[in-house]
């Protein structure tokens, strides 16, 4: 059941990401594409947990977790970035 399912939903993932790479080129202003970008990690770190579940390996797993970390902090950056002007105060 998985051996079908698993590949359905990445090329689902798949499209949600080229619409999110749209959405990042062609966003009007800079909170449109800080949120295109947060999203296009979200589906990135998606699409790695559906394939370490379709190779069952545990590394994909890690990998996912370092980089939703790193998608937070830097979501958290810019922002602030956008807000101030300045990261660290």
């Amino acid at each position: 059941m998985l051996a079908y399912v698993i590949p359905i939903c990445l090329a689902i993932i798949s499209l949600a990401t080229v619409l999110n790479v749209v959405r990042l080129i062609q966003g009007p202003d800079m909170p449109d594409r800080v949120l295109a970008l947060d999203t296009l990690y979200i589906n990135a770190l998606a699409m790695i947990v559906l394939f370490g579940i379709w190779l069952a390996s545990d590394l994909f797993f890690e990998a996912a977790l370092l980089i939703a970390v790193m998608g937070f902090v830097s979501t958290v950056a810019v922002g602030k970035h956008l807000l101030h002007g300045d990261i660290i105060d």
